[in-house]
């Protein structure tokens, strides 16, 4: 049944994908790969973790519906995975799942090959046997019938024209097509059959995560204060100047102070973290001090507030330079180190395990994942830049290539930052790219296999911006830069005068030029 059944995924996925960009279909093949799984493994329904597993690979089959991601579908693959191993094996530390899970993406395409050569080797007996008998007894028949077809056909034109009517398939066709399919086969039989290497017993104590630093109480105090000391001088001047805007010494401006590197600051609030880590463990003589906590929970709170710090950096210079993917993530990051401070602190005060520690930041990690695999960062991403836009500013309020590279995204910010743009140079240049938007979604909601459910309600909301046109032009055809603005070649230069010509003192006529100047109709 699992052959049987992996053949039909390879099969699907070959009508859905092969040739066309991934759409809601995506999403589809992922709910029929957890069909297959329930009716291959039916534990997996009867065992409480696997069911949770499961419910979490069918919220990120939905968001793959809504909108296929690369991080949806890799979230997809690890909890349909875990679905299927957790089966074997309770989760206990993620640490040691995420071993796992490695373990299963490095052997996990090579399994079919695998389990081909155990049934090789299974066969060895009566069943490989029969096997060679079969075969032995049907290659006579088969040649010789071929041998004599072969001659009927130089004998009698009929038997000669049906066979010229058989067409033989394309080599390439099937070779393309051959390695999608071990791809796909390679991507959907470690999920039906994990290797048992996966799940072996591992039987591993939980460890602490990094090794320990014996050192007294008396210098753990004297460090703990001297850290504290100057991390107030850092979290003091940020209040000063950065929190409350005082007017900063010197030549330094604001802009100076803020755009200083704020992953600087990251890097020393992590650092911090793995110094408590190694330093204090729950229930050591260091731990047991109450100065020494009280001291830990006061650094602590400053590094929180160091990554806060940070946070406001880095928005400042958004602020100054826009909002990108990038520094999006890096917030997100930003917030999650500031959790896992908080749970060091945590753990230290309640004497909580390693293990607790290591589940904790997993969970906290898994759920910015889960979020930001569903949020359309780019579409935040062009939401704000447009939002804070300088109307007044120009042409170069904004990044317009930027905004170009985001895509289907970008469309429905574009008609708004086309409805807010009085200079006519630069709403001619949003219109270009909005149109370019606009045409790019249409053509993929008219492809079935590119499909998506959030960009048909993109598209539902540009229309009506744009007031429901019964046509959609397409933009123009002219050659235009990633900002929308007409791009012109250089001009050649004119040949150089002959000899004679300078001689008789003549000189050649200037070019006569083609171009006319752009009008609106022309651009449409």
């Amino acid at each position: 049944m699992k052959i049987a059944l992996a053949v039909a995924l390879v099969a699907a996925a070959d009508f859905l994908f092969f040739g066309h960009g991934p759409g809601s279909t995506l999403g589809l093949f992922a709910m029929l790969m957890m069909a297959v799984l329930v009716v291959t493994v039916p534990a997996v329904l009867r065992k409480r973790r696997s069911v949770i597993a499961l419910l979490a690979a069918t919220a990120f089959a939905l968001a793959l519906i809504d909108q296929p991601g690369f991080l949806a579908f890799v979230l997809f693959g690890i909890a349909v995975t875990l679905s299927r191993l957790l089966v074997r094996r309770r989760f206990d530390n993620a640490a040691i799942w995420a071993g796992r899970l490695a373990l299963q993406g490095l052997i996990g395409p090579f399994t079919p090959l695998i389990d081909l050569i155990r049934l090789a080797r299974l066969g060895r007996g009566g069943a490989r046997s029969r096997l060679v008998t079969i075969a032995s007894a049907a290659i006579l028949p088969l040649l010789g019938g071929a041998f004599f077809l072969a001659l009927f056909a130089e004998a009698n034109p009929v038997i000669a024209d049906a066979l010229g009517r058989v067409q033989l398939p394309d080599l390439g066709w099937l070779i393309v097509h051959g390695i999608s399919w071990c791809f796909i086969l390679a991507a959907v039989w470690p999920v039906l059959r994990p290797h048992p290497l996966v799940t072996r017993d591992l039987d591993i104590a939980p460890v602490e995560p990094l090794p320990m630093l014996s050192l007294s109480v008396l210098t753990l105090t004297l460090s703990l204060l001297t850290f504290n000391a100057v991390f107030a001088l850092q979290n003091g001047l940020d209040i000063l100047f950065l929190w409350s805007g005082a007017p900063l010494p010197g030549d330094i401006t604001l802009a100076d102070y803020a755009h200083r590197s704020a992953y600087t600051l990251i890097a020393t609030a992590l650092l911090a973290g793995v110094f408590v880590l190694v330093a204090l463990r729950p229930g050591s003589t260091a731990a047991r001090s109450g100065l020494v906590r009280r001291l830990v929970i006061l650094w602590t709170a400053q590094n929180i507030l160091l990554v806060a710090s940070s946070i406001l950096r880095t928005m400042d210079y958004v602020d100054a330079y826009g909002m990108t993917q990038l520094r999006l993530a890096a917030l997100a990051w930003m917030g999650l180190v500031a959790v896992g401070l908080f749970l060091i602190c945590w753990r230290l005060m309640f004497g909580l395990s390693a293990r607790w520690l290591i589940n904790a930041n997993a969970l906290a990690a898994a759920l910015v994942l889960a979020v930001s695999s569903v949020v359309d960062y780019r579409a935040t991403v062009a939401h704000w830049n447009v939002r804070h836009a300088d109307i007044a500013g120009g042409s170069s309020f904004t990044d317009l290539c930027y905004l170009n590279q985001l895509d289907a995204s970008a469309l429905v910010p574009l008609i708004d930052l086309e409805r807010r743009v009085e200079n006519p140079k630069l709403r001619a240049q949003v219109r270009w790219l909005r149109d370019t938007a606009l045409v790019r979604v249409i053509d993929r909601q008219n492809n079935w296999h590119s499909w998506t459910w959030r960009n048909q309600r993109r598209l539902r909301r540009a229309l009506e911006m744009l007031g429901n046109p019964a046509i959609v032009s397409r933009p123009s055809a002219l050659n235009r830069n990633c900002d929308g603005t007409i791009f012109r070649p250089p001009q050649p230069t004119a040949p150089a005068a002959s000899a004679e010509s300078e001689a008789t003192g003549s000189a050649l006529p200037p070019p006569v030029s083609d171009e006319r100047p752009l009008t609106q109709g022309s651009a449409q």
